[in-house]
């Protein structure tokens, strides 16, 4: 059965996927730039979306009360699976861009999709170019736009959080708005790390409280981080 789901995906996500990111390419070329929400946000949110139907995942959202749409926040999300990215997409309401791992932009027509819409990349092999994506990122946040961080830098292979990297924290901080922590349950179950096949199911995207970074500096990195784990923890255990 998991080879019908793997080939279900194959058939579903790579022709969807080419047909969105063409689209976030094209509008590039013409010249429309990245906004908060703007015709961005409407193709990666409708590409998540057809995938995870065609899929049989049902994505809600708890504590979404807790969210202002007009204010940009770091969200910080637990990374488990390759669901993640699409239940973030439908479940947020905020207009964000992903702050990922430069391998990504590498990805045939995806890669230079993610560029277009105002994804970030980060090379995390090179600190100087690392920080220098975060100012970048934080730019983008004096824009109107948040951004999205998944606090442990790479998919846990069972499900139990990772160390956090410290980049997420360091960035909320510079750009001095609140981060917000994010813990996605039930995405593990539809596609573990190493499976390329998704079990229908339901998600769940539940949102903590927003945590004020004003006055905070680079030496309240380590504190931010652990104020935003033990929230997500207490989300998780929920």
């Amino acid at each position: 059965m998991n080879w019908l789901r793997t080939l279900w995906l194959l058939v579903v996500g790579v022709p969807v996927t080419a047909f969105y990111a063409s689209w976030a390419v094209l509008a590039s070329w013409v010249g429309i730039r990245y906004a908060p929400h703007n015709v961005y946000d409407r193709i990666m949110r409708n590409w998540a979306g057809l995938i995870l139907r065609a899929n049989g995942v049902r994505v809600s959202l708890e504590g979404g009360d807790r969210l202002d749409r007009s204010r940009s926040y770091v969200f910080v999300a637990n990374h488990t699976s390759l669901v993640d990215i699409w239940a973030l997409l439908v479940a947020v309401p905020n207009s964000f861009r992903f702050v990922a791992k430069q391998e990504l932009s590498r990805v045939p027509v995806f890669g230079q999709a993610m560029q277009s819409a105002g994804n970030i990349f980060i090379d995390r092999g090179n600190l100087a170019s690392s920080f220098a994506s975060y100012d970048i990122a934080a730019a983008q946040l004096h824009q109107g736009l948040s951004a999205m961080v998944f606090a442990e830098g790479t998919r846990s292979r069972d499900g139990r959080l990772l160390p956090f990297k410290k980049g997420p924290f360091i960035l909320a901080i510079r750009a001095g708005v609140p981060l917000v922590p994010l813990y996605i349950h039930g995405a593990f179950e539809r596609t573990p790390k190493g499976a390329l096949n998704v079990r229908p199911g339901a998600v769940v995207v539940r949102v903590g409280e927003p945590i004020d970074t004003a006055g905070l500096t680079y030496d309240d990195r380590n504190q931010l981080s652990a104020a935003a784990r033990a929230s997500m923890v207490l989300l998780g255990a929920r």
